[in-house]
């Protein structure tokens, strides 16, 4: 793997990670004049617009599987981000971060009910350590638990559906029509949420509109394209804690933004749940790799 080739990929998720970090305020701030159903209407529709050009000369190769395997995909993916816009309405943007990194906990357990494939001792411990640091972050006093950080858990688990569907139905087929179906999929489900449950925005500001089409171009369609990019040109235990990251940038984001106040606990909570997430992506095979190195010297 050529040098450059590998700087260009760690800086394409770096990238793709600390956009999607900023965006957890940026919708944050859209929120106080579109409502969510409208928000994801415009970022998947938008996404879908961009994909299709990107993807256009690849049109012919789509049939039933595709479009099954895209609905699929497409479907979770509209669960996960209706829960996260909801669950960002009653919490902070850097805890609905840090919660939403818990699905890459609850991937492998995913994985072991579908596919029989059992969680190794890596994933057991990531599991408790992130269960401990998701208690610090939501639950409050009296042992309950806020209703935006328990919709930014839901948002989790359909996060870690999406990549367990997406890991059946990617293989041997093109991954940018794949995409290309489940935005589109998506960008329906949230317009017929909009048109059925929402009032159509009045007077929106136009930064507002600036910060959808950011979302839905750059934050969307983009890092989609920058993350495909870095890990097929980075090693997958350093893609994994690069992003990672994505959570740190949403608290870094709502610290400068003014939006998180921050407690010894929440800082443990965070500590808890980065830690468990490198653990479960990454086996600390990097730890490994450099034991090696000083063994070999």
């Amino acid at each position: 793997m050529k040098t450059g080739t590998t700087l260009a990929g760690r800086g394409a998720l770096f990238l793709a990670s600390l956009i999607w970090g900023v965006a957890f305020v940026l919708m944050d701030f859209t929120l106080g004049s579109v409502t969510t159903f409208y928000i994801l209407a415009f970022r998947f529709v938008g996404a879908a617009l961009v994909m299709l050009m990107v993807s256009v000369r690849f049109l012919k190769d789509i049939d039933r599987n595709y479009l099954i395997g895209g609905a699929l995909m497409g479907l979770a993916l509209f669960i996960a981000y209706t829960a996260q816009t909801y669950g960002l309405m009653f919490t902070t943007p850097g805890k609905n971060a840090f919660l939403t990194a818990a699905y890459c906990i609850m991937v492998p357990f995913l994985f072991w009910f579908t596919n029989r494939i059992r969680p190794d001792r890596y994933n057991i411990s990531a599991a408790v350590m992130g269960l401990a640091g998701v208690g610090l972050i939501s639950v409050n006093q009296g042992f309950s638990v806020n209703i935006g950080d328990a919709l930014t858990l839901v948002c989790a688990f359909f996060y870690a559906v999406h990549i367990v569907v997406s890991h059946q139905v990617l293989r041997g087929r093109n991954i940018l029509l794949l995409c290309l179906i489940q935005f589109a999929v998506a960008g329906i489900l949230a317009s017929a949420g909009a048109v059925l449950f929402e009032p159509f925005p009045q007077q929106v500001p136009g930064s507002t509109i600036v910060l959808l089409v950011f979302l839905a171009v750059v934050a969307t369609a983009l890092c989609l394209l920058l993350q495909i990019y870095g890990q097929k040109h980075t090693p997958p235990s350093q893609a994994s804690i690069i992003m990672t990251l994505e959570a740190v940038f949403g608290v870094l984001s709502s610290l400068v933004a003014g939006l998180e106040l921050l407690s010894v606990r929440l800082v443990v909570g965070f500590m808890l749940t980065f830690a468990a997430v490198i653990i479960s992506e990454t086996k600390l095979d990097f730890l490994k790799r450099g034991k090696r190195i000083k063994s070999n010297n």
